[in-house]
């Protein structure tokens, strides 16, 4: 018990004098993250879109398949990853393999099912809602498109944030693509994994204890959006 008291206020101690291993690892998990929902938001969204507007024969199943690809394992995407940047894969040659990149690109695609599955329920609801308007006006399949994610915006904004809380919180897939070099590719979760491994909590504790401050401020933050939309349209 007095092992762990001491490392719970080692923990609180790095965090309130902002650690400089800490805050290393703790931006390079945000800048990680938010690339990878970056690239997820720009194909995530209008592919969502897309498959909620269009008819196209397989529709039914590219719908399937996002939805299913919204449990992708961790690990397998990983493993993907791994065996297309490194040196015997077809991607071996641009050298990604254990750098920050190669774990963007890892939760890139852990997370763009979840914005394009996600979009598309939002799309398709409001679709649903304001076809015949839209069809009355004359708008084409693109600006249709356009304008219903436009009005889904404050919807979307939660599809965003629960994208960029499940690349924050990966673990499996970028532990095996970036490798947790020290200094390098070591984010929240992989220096959680390692520290509680070696026995040497503070650092794991005061990582854990950010991490669950920010899945509350994240879902915090859903709820105002939500709340501010519908008031906006109550």
């Amino acid at each position: 018990m007095g092992d762990f008291g001491a490392a719970m206020t080692t923990a609180i101690h790095l965090i309130f004098h902002m650690d400089h291993d800490l805050l290393e690892i703790i931006l390079l998990s945000f800048r990680v993250s938010l690339g990878a929902l970056t690239l997820s938001c720009l194909v995530g969204l209008p592919l969502g879109a897309a498959v909620a507007v269009l008819r196209f024969p397989g529709r039914t199943l590219v719908t399937a398949v996002l939805n299913a690809a919204m449990g992708l394992p961790p690990v397998v995407v990983g493993l993907a990853v791994y065996l297309m940047l490194s040196r015997s894969g077809p991607l071996g040659g641009w050298g990604l393999l254990f750098t920050p990149s190669a774990m963007v690109i890892a939760q890139w695609i852990l997370i763009t099912p979840i914005v394009a599955a996600l979009t598309r329920q939002t799309v398709a609801d409001l679709h649903q809602e304001y076809d015949e308007q839209l069809r009355s006006f004359g708008s084409g399949r693109l600006r249709t498109m356009l304008t219903l994610l436009w009005d889904g915006r404050f919807s979307l904004v939660t599809v965003m944030l629960a994208g960029f809380g499940r690349a924050v919180a990966e673990v499996g897939a970028v532990i095996i693509v970036g490798g947790n070099i020290n200094h390098y590719t070591r984010v929240m979760t992989t220096t959680i994994a390692l520290e509680t491994s070696k026995g040497d909590l503070p650092l794991a504790i005061a990582l854990g204890m950010i991490l669950l401050s920010l899945a509350l401020g994240i879902n915090l933050m859903a709820q105002l959006v939500r709340d501010a939309a519908f008031k906006r349209y109550a």
